[in-house]
């Protein structure tokens, strides 16, 4: 079944993305999709974007601060999934750049320590090496560096 577009006029759709942009920080390209959904042209949706951010509706830094932040302590994502997360949602370097060193230093090596010990400590039936192979693996999911996860994993064993 093809997708319905919802034609709307400009100042119809500017009423409804303006509610939408107020619900929660949304990438300039969620609502360029949304409008072109709404059935406008070109020109119409750049024009509605231009108005928006004027009016401080849409801030792509703003935005990628908020979701860089938000997964970070949410999900506990690491720097990587983030960046290409943001990638995916057209976020510019630029804004992906200073998203990522909002987060503090300290507080991301301690997330990466607790996450690993504790996929450490729920692998205890496995043989060693098995057991770091799942621990890296599982760290780089989440999107953590190699030579940070290494790091860590080194503590672990000290300790050991």
């Amino acid at each position: 079944m093809p997708l319905k577009i919802q034609k709307l006029t400009p100042s119809q759709a500017l009423q409804k993305i303006k509610i939408f942009c107020a619900y929660q920080e949304r990438s300039h390209q969620e609502v360029k999709d949304k409008l072109y959904g709404f059935g406008l042209y070109r020109m119409e949706v750049e024009n509605i974007l231009a108005e928006l951010i004027s009016e401080n509706y849409l801030n792509e830094e703003r935005f990628a601060k908020m979701f860089a932040g938000g997964k970070y302590r949410m999900k506990q994502w690491g720097r990587i999934k983030i960046i290409n997360e943001l990638k995916l949602k057209r976020v510019s370097p630029y804004n992906i750049n200073i998203a990522v060193h909002e987060i503090d230093e300290n507080d991301y090596l301690q997330t990466l320590e607790k996450l690993a010990l504790k996929k450490w400590q729920s692998l205890k039936a496995d043989q060693y090496i098995l057991r770091e192979v799942k621990t890296t693996k599982y760290l780089m999911q989440k999107g953590f560096e190699v030579n940070l996860i290494k790091t860590a994993l080194q503590k672990i064993r000290s300790k050991e």
